[in-house]
């Protein structure tokens, strides 16, 4: 293995969450606006492409692969994907693969996924009501969800759910959607709302602070913070009723910058070392530029040594979007 990934704050890269698409079967409404313009396919990097850009991360100390979108599962071919890039989990090159989805494919694959090395899925679930769900997806049904998680769980794949916190939503759920979690022993793990993309509505109106969900969920449930991490952002504390697990995600009131071990990589191979920056670097031409992997190698050194020390992200009525970037691109 050649030698590691480390930024000049001393920061070594292990995990790569990439991004098979930006389509997406839902419209979620902080994730992107209604009439949403996607990248012509033909811009995308092929399964071939996608997999050797992973591996070439693989070949440098990365330990962890998340595919994301959009919506994974809606890549066609994308489990042909997944069984190529299993080989690194069979000779212990890498610890994990797995995958973020919104749910909806989910019943069609979980076997399949299963079976090729996956262990873990993190499922997006915003409310457990499907007329809410309706409407915040702007196009989805809850059941087929529901289809989901149950088929994911009779695979034997663990879940953790995502849940977006939304003012004047999320706090009239947040108990049920503890209860219902850990009652089928899933984590959740709540996350704040990002200033990536004009997704047709003001954000200020979306915004709850995890600070403040968090003092309302402990009028009810007590909350013990523990050290123990997944490899990626979120902070967890155990729930004494239920004895399951609550992850925050907190890029807006405390940031996780100083032990970031992640990049992202679009659909199109466009390097991303930093969610909250528009610092990029085109990964696509190199990968076609040569059979070989050393123009491939050298650019993905060039951006870990500009990865930034953090985010810029604020949400406030009078500012624009962070980015214009939407998370479709990159999955989170």
């Amino acid at each position: 293995m050649s030698c590691a990934l480390t930024d000049r704050f001393g920061r070594t890269i292990r995990y790569l969450r990439l991004s098979v698409t930006d389509r997406c079967d839902l419209r979620c409404v902080y994730c992107m606006a209604e009439d949403m313009q996607f990248v012509p396919r033909r811009d995308l990097l092929t399964l071939e492409e996608l997999d050797r850009l992973a591996s070439a991360f693989v070949a440098r100390g990365v330990s962890k692969i998340r595919i994301t979108g959009g919506e994974p599962l809606v890549r066609k071919g994308i489990m042909t994907l997944f069984r190529s890039l299993s080989r690194h989990l069979r000779n212990g090159a890498i610890k994990e693969l797995t995958l973020t989805t919104n749910g909806t494919q989910l019943a069609n694959h979980a076997d399949a996924l299963a079976a090729v090395g996956v262990r873990r899925v993190n499922v997006s679930l915003d409310t457990l009501d499907a007329d809410r769900f309706r409407a915040l997806t702007r196009r989805g049904v809850l059941g087929t969800v529901m289809d989901g998680l149950r088929a994911a769980r009779e695979a034997g794949l663990r879940i953790k759910l995502n849940t977006v916190a939304l003012k004047g939503i999320t706090e009239t759920e947040i108990f049920d959607l503890i209860e219902f979690a850990h009652g089928l022993g899933m984590d959740l793990t709540l996350i704040e709302t990002m200033p990536l993309g004009d997704v047709g509505v003001d954000r200020t109106d979306q915004y709850l602070p995890l600070t403040e969900l968090r003092s309302f969920i402990e009028r009810r449930f007590t909350l013990t913070d523990t050290p123990e991490r997944s490899g990626g952002p979120a902070r967890y504390a155990r729930v004494a009723e239920t004895g399951g697990r609550l992850g925050f995600i907190t890029p807006m009131t405390h940031n996780f910058c100083e032990s970031c071990n992640r990049v992202r990589v679009s659909a199109t191979g466009v390097l991303y070392t930093c969610l909250g920056q528009e610092e990029r670097t085109d990964l696509r031409s190199a990968l076609r530029g040569s059979e070989g992997d050393d123009l491939l190698n050298a650019a993905i050194e060039r951006a870990i040594e500009r990865k930034p020390k953090g985010h810029d992200f604020a949400i406030g009525p009078d500012q624009r979007p962070a980015l214009g970037r939407h998370m479709s691109a990159l999955g989170g």
